[in-house]
């Protein structure tokens, strides 16, 4: 018989052999999901091979797969909440809510609650607009910039994510030079320009040309800081926004009250024109807002006719400030506005790095875990900056940190912690007010155990 010509399958490593044998539920539904959803995903951060686990019911620091598993979570709802799963407060907040209603298709005094929270607590927030995504808020920012300068392109930087519409669908994922996606416009896709991280030559180049309505930035860095962003170069960033006229966006959907209770504007010391703000600001139900001076807000505003037919910004959204989120928002944010609460998930993280850093220099394998505030990322194969203390490294190229925070050795340390009962958001993860010290000491022990896996493996 002649030898076929199609290879073998490589054989399962000892970590999918045991993952399996660990999510059997979670590998049943996943099969049952190929047929209902398009690659048996609804999120595409949620893939993960050969299968992703299933969650039924989440409280306080934990979730619970449908294989009766608990997980420390780090995921936190993609980093939204920040008081833990099922917070007593938003919890009830939202059950008085849907005694009177879910959806009223009017305005209602909830809304006006919400955006006094945000504007007192955000800075330079004169005026809120809510709407019900991080994609949707950098979208209305894009054109709101656009409108406020009579100018077409916004610039943003490399590796950094603004959500899937079509302005923000490149330069974010490497190769960099590249779409993020399919189906989205050669035409659409040349109104954004995506700009070298650190690079003053290229920025100042890219506004002298008179053409760039703003300049949109994840402040804490791409990836949600694993490839962070230099202090000194953001303040560059607004001096040069300032001096040209351009509209600064920060995209906080991710850092809005997480660093600080003003978020990364208090956090750098650094102020913007818009402010996207989502996950944290909703309370962990889906909403979002845009918030910011009231001169570039007011192209959403209804005025006279010829305004209202040439100027104004047209904005809908069935959603928007829906009853249900406005309560859980508004419930939140009391609970946030006096910092304590991001103050324990800061310090938590804190003591969850130092421990990972500890337990990498035991181990002798070489990586580096490093934090901001209550975010946490994990870089295996990193060699530590010297004398540094979960510092974001600087001076690291921005292509290498990409590749580590989501390369093969990542997806295979999360599978690892997963079977030591810990839920990695790929490189690092969110602390919350709810994680304990006991859980911090109990996931610096998993990280040990996950890491002799690896080994194993031939991975460290």
């Amino acid at each position: 018989m002649e030898p076929s010509s199609v290879e073998a399958a490589p054989a399962p490593s000892s970590i999918d052999r045991d993952y399996a044998a660990a999510f059997p539920r979670s590998q049943a539904l996943f099969a049952e999901a190929q047929d209902l959803l398009p690659g048996g995903l609804t999120h595409d951060s949620r893939w993960l091979e050969p299968f992703p686990v299933f969650v039924e019911r989440a409280a306080g620091a934990y979730k619970w797969t449908v294989d009766g598993r608990r997980l420390i979570d780090y995921w936190m709802g993609h980093g939204a909440l920040l008081l833990g799963h099922n917070h007593p407060a938003v919890a009830a907040a939202v059950a008085r809510q849907l005694e009177q209603g879910t959806h009223f298709g009017s305005s209602h005094p909830l809304e006006l609650e919400w955006a006094r929270l945000i504007k007192a607590m955000v800075p330079g927030a004169e005026q809120v607009r809510f709407v019900n995504s991080g994609t949707e808020a950098t979208q209305l920012a894009m054109r709101l910039a656009r409108a406020h300068t009579g100018r077409p392109r916004v610039a943003k930087f490399a590796g950094h994510f603004h959500g899937w519409h079509d302005e923000a669908a490149s330069g974010y994922r490497a190769s960099f030079g590249v779409t993020a996606s399919t189906g989205v416009p050669q035409a659409v896709l040349a109104t954004t320009i995506a700009l070298p991280v650190g690079d003053e030559a290229a920025l100042r180049q890219a506004l002298a040309a008179g053409d760039v309505a703003a300049v949109i930035v994840e402040p804490s860095g791409g990836s949600w800081g694993a490839v962070p962003m230099d202090r000194d170069f953001l303040r560059l960033v607004r001096e040069e926004t300032r001096r040209t006229g351009t509209v600064l966006i920060f995209d906080e959907v991710i850092t809005g009250f997480r660093l600080a209770p003003g978020g990364a504007q208090e956090y750098y010391g650094v102020d913007a024109d818009l402010v996207c703000l989502g996950k944290v600001v909703a309370g962990g139900l889906p909403g979002a807002a845009v918030a910011g001076r009231a001169d570039i807000m007011a192209y959403l505003a209804y005025r006279d006719p010829e305004w209202n037919r040439t100027k104004k910004i047209a904005h809908q959204g069935t959603f928007n400030a829906n009853p249900l989120t406005a309560a859980a928002a508004v419930a939140t944010l009391r609970e946030l506005a006096d910092g304590q609460a991001i103050r324990r998930a800061a310090a938590l993280c804190r003591a969850l790095g130092e421990g990972l850093n500890q337990t990498l220099a035991a181990a002798g394998v070489t990586g580096y875990v490093y934090w901001q505030a209550s975010m946490f990322h994990i870089a295996l194969g990193l060699e530590p900056p010297p004398g540094a203390q979960g510092e974001p490294p600087a001076g690291v190229d921005p292509a290498v940190l990409e590749r580590l925070s989501k390369g093969t050795g990542t997806i295979a340390l999360r599978k690892a912690m997963l079977l030591e009962g810990v839920d990695l958001m790929r490189s690092g993860g969110f602390l919350s007010a709810a994680h304990t010290e006991e859980d911090v000491a109990e996931t610096v022990a998993a990280f040990g155990r996950a890491l002799q896996r690896l080994r194993q493996e031939g991975l460290v």
